[in-house]
């Protein structure tokens, strides 16, 4: 049996408040996280754990992932726009032209998020969350495909994406061309064993569709610290 996506973890400089403001954005509950930190528990609408991990390391040049939210109305994309600043979240730039309708925030920490416009077809039926919108290629996106079992619901352009069979958000890659790297994922994916699997079997799994084992000081005791092929780190946790 294959390990289940569990989180999206954020490194972060002050967790507590990092969780504060996505609670607030979210409307969600915020919960002590079994695996150190503090976490929002997923949404009835399928969406993704959110999990609020210390870090000592200083944010970097753009994320290589960030959260697409749905609109239903242009008024809704207004309010969550106007909550998520008044909960101390920004507008930043990251090439966005000004005919784009969607608009483009940061959290507290400068992490980047889009407020999509209403609307949109591709992210229809996916909840709040619609997507966790990732720089990455084609290949990664058929590596996350076969390592969590979820199917290809974009095939194009070298641009791919996923979706659990049970719905909820998408996680989508957009292709070449790509943004440097610059310093360790502040974003990163945390994937959970079955309970009585086998760890080890697990490991030799992900890394026969070509993950690669990493030697990092993220790694703690019932994790193991990988990087999928484009060098994306993501963890794998063993229940506790």
């Amino acid at each position: 049996m294959t390990s289940q996506l569990f989180a999206v973890s954020f490194g972060a400089d002050q967790p507590l408040r990092q969780a504060q403001f996505w609670a607030g954005v979210l409307g969600r509950e915020l919960v002590d996280d079994p695996h150190d930190g503090v976490a929002l528990l997923p949404s009835a609408d399928g969406g993704f754990r959110l999990r609020f991990l210390p870090t000592q390391e200083p944010k970097v040049g753009q994320n290589r992932l960030h959260f697409d939210l749905t609109s239903d109305s242009l008024q809704e994309q207004q309010r969550t726009v106007a909550r998520a600043l008044e909960l101390g979240g920004q507008h930043t730039d990251v090439g966005q032209l000004p005919e784009e309708e969607h608009v483009v925030l940061a959290d507290p920490e400068g992490n980047e998020f889009c407020v999509i416009e209403p609307g949109n077809n591709f992210l229809a039926g996916c909840g709040f969350i619609g997507a966790l919108s990732c720089d990455g290629s084609q290949a990664v996106g058929y590596f996350w495909s076969e390592a969590l079992g979820w199917p290809l619901v974009w095939d194009q352009d070298e641009e791919t994406a996923i979706q659990s069979p049970d719905g909820g958000p998408k996680i989508t890659w957009g292709g070449p061309p790509y943004m440097p790297r610059k310093g360790r994922d502040r974003l990163h994916l945390d994937l959970m064993l079955p309970a009585q699997g086998d760890l080890e079997a697990e490991v030799d799994r992900l890394l026969s569709l070509g993950a690669t084992r990493l030697d990092t000081s993220r790694g703690k005791v019932g994790a193991v610290v990988l990087a999928d092929p484009d060098g994306n780190e993501f963890c794998l946790l063993t229940p506790r």
